[in-house]
């Protein structure tokens, strides 16, 4: 009996994914069916199945003639995990077909949104490290020959009618004042239209091609900035699955006895990433799921665990995910899919000596495109979450859902937090520099004030003095007798 239930699943399967009839042929013509969907509403959530089995079994039925009926199932796997599982391949083989593949899948790493991180490279990424260095060995030789031109002419204008900019004194040596050619490298660099500082000709042709130089600079910098501002700075866990490799602290999460469980945790992998896989799945204790759901809820914000399934699968969670959490995205896929010998592919596994041998009527279903329609008709991706897989999903997307999801965010302190970096760290410069200054002149400041006290001291004892001396005349001239020839008459 169980040899009968075995080729009965193998049978409704087959019906369930496929129709295996050619044009002038149909055997299944009038035959009632026993139908496995792991996705029907009888059987218990969780299971992984295809989305689109129903209304694929519905178009088959109509269009070969047959009638079915649902059978309720409560595992994923039809073949038994561990040492078992040779021997029903073995066993398996004597009893069924299997036709050439009609699919070819990979497995793709779903993982959680990481949360958003301080943008502080903005401001120089733009330039890479050798436009960087190239730009202030610019400014140091532009400077540098700007400042020996204006000494070669100030040397050179010894004479009566040269103007007070270029000689500081007629009666000194010529001071030549360095501070403008630094004012005009950076005024020009940061597009402040700083005047020139002479008007020779040779001094102004060096500065018309460093204004060039720094027009160049300034647009190229401008017009790249804005794109690393915008950028998203939540990166994923990790960019590739071969970045799993060095990142240590991240759990691979599969389901119990799936095809990435059968592959990387009963065999021996060859590669460094299989055995990677290997051993990551062998470590967490919570790596096997009985359920996709249930590898999914350990996808928690915050979280370093990263869930391995077919694409479609993970998009599914996804989509669900966006629904359950008041819209919004929190689930990712890696860019790059794991290929090589984790390929998924579909079969069609049939009863010995069947007439059904090849899978026409499903490669034609295919190829007229209605299954790619069917997908997009029941998974309705979300346009917020299109970024998050778009290279998985090949979604087309009218020019008005794409104008309607093209709104402009709103720039957050996180994105321009290298530029206010840069305005703190210029402010302590200065505010550094202000209190050297202060700092530095302490001993003047203090000999100014002993020197003013002294000064303040002796005129106010001279004029203690004075005030003194003004004030004993005074008593001398009120306590003189009178004068006795002013009282005699003639």
């Amino acid at each position: 009996m169980a040899i009968n239930f075995i080729a009965i699943i193998l049978i409704i399967w087959t019906v369930g994914y496929s129709s295996s009839t050619h044009n002038s042929h149909n055997p299944l013509n009038g035959q009632h069916l026993r139908v496995i969907w792991p996705l029907w509403k009888g059987n218990p959530k969780g299971l992984a199945g295809p989305l689109k089995g129903g209304v694929v079994l519905h178009y088959l039925a109509a269009r070969l003639n047959f009638t079915y009926e649902m059978v309720r199932v409560t595992e994923n796997s039809l073949e038994p995990a561990g040492k078992e599982k040779d021997f029903s391949i073995i066993y398996g083989i004597r009893y069924i077909d299997m036709s050439v593949p009609w699919i070819f899948g990979s497995f793709s790493l779903l993982m959680p949104v990481q949360d958003d991180t301080a943008n502080v490279n903005a401001v120089i990424k733009p330039f890479q490290w050798p436009v960087w260095l190239g730009l202030v060995i610019s400014i140091v030789c532009v400077i540098f020959v700007l400042n020996l031109l204006q000494r070669y002419f100030t040397y050179r204008s010894l004479k009566p009618e040269t103007s007070s900019i270029e000689i500081g004194n007629q009666n000194s040596a010529p001071i030549v004042n360095t501070g403008n050619q630094y004012l005009y490298v950076f005024g020009n660099l940061l597009s402040q239209g700083v005047p020139s500082p002479s008007h020779r000709l040779s001094f102004r042709l060096v500065a018309a091609v460093w204004s060039l130089a720094a027009f160049i600079f300034v647009q190229a910098y401008t017009s790249t900035l804005i794109t690393y501002v915008v950028t998203p700075i939540n990166l994923p866990l990790v960019k590739s699955a071969y970045d799993l490799v060095e990142k240590t602290d991240v759990n691979v999460l599969v389901r119990k006895g799936g095809v990435i469980d059968t592959i990387f945790s009963n065999t021996e992998a060859s590669q460094l990433l299989g055995r990677t896989l290997r051993s990551r799945i062998n470590s967490f204790s919570k790596s096997r799921c009985s359920f996709a759901s249930d590898c999914i809820d350990l996808l928690t914000p915050g979280s370093r665990n990263i869930f391995i399934d077919a694409p479609a699968y993970l998009m599914d969670a996804v989509r669900e995910d966006f629904n359950k959490t008041s819209k919004k995205c929190n689930l990712q896929l890696v860019k790059d899919n794991i290929n090589g010998n984790s390929v998924q592919i579909s079969l069609i596994a049939l009863p010995k000596k069947q007439q059904i041998h090849k899978s026409y009527q499903m490669l034609e279903l295919m190829q007229s495109g209605i299954v790619d329609h069917w997908d997009l008709w029941f998974r309705p991706m979300p346009l917020q979450c299109l970024p998050n897989f778009q290279s998985v999903y090949s979604q087309p997307i009218s020019q008005k859902m794409k104008m309607k999801n093209k709104q402009p965010p709103a720039l957050s302190l996180k994105n321009l937090t290298g530029a206010f970096i840069i305005l703190v760290f210029g402010l302590s410069i200065s505010l550094l520099t202000f209190l050297g200054e202060q700092i530095i002149s302490m001993p003047r400041r203090h000999r100014q004030r002993r020197e003013r006290a002294r000064i303040l001291s002796t005129k106010s004892s001279e004029e203690t003095e004075e005030r003194i001396a003004k004030e004993e005349t005074d008593v001398e001239n009120q306590s003189a007798p009178p004068n006795d020839e002013s009282n005699e008459t003639p």
